[in-house]
């Protein structure tokens, strides 16, 4: 797996997989093409841990990096989200 994905993926993980689908460079992945291109516009960082966990295994740093950058970004999402509902009202 190329470093530049693994790490362009963390900033900007969509435009780092339409960039690489269509540089041929996407990674091995057991994911249906229908299912890559869902993921990629609805979720792309849960298709970035499934080409990592293909690959890398769970074992990776990668992975853990990915799934804690992941988690943050959920979670600082939802907080936005509140704070933004409650100055509407």
């Amino acid at each position: 797996m190329d470093s530049l994905f693994l790490v362009l993926s963390l900033f900007i993980p969509r435009i780092t997989l339409i960039i690489f689908y269509f540089t041929g460079s996407i990674p091995y992945n057991s994911v249906p093409f229908v299912g890559d291109i869902l993921l990629t516009v609805f979720i792309p960082r849960v298709l970035v841990l499934i080409y990592i966990v293909d690959n890398l295994g769970t074992s990776s740093p990668w992975f853990w990096i990915h799934l804690v950058v992941a988690v943050l970004v959920y979670i600082s999402g939802n907080h936005y989200r509140r704070k933004r509902k409650k100055r509407k009202d």
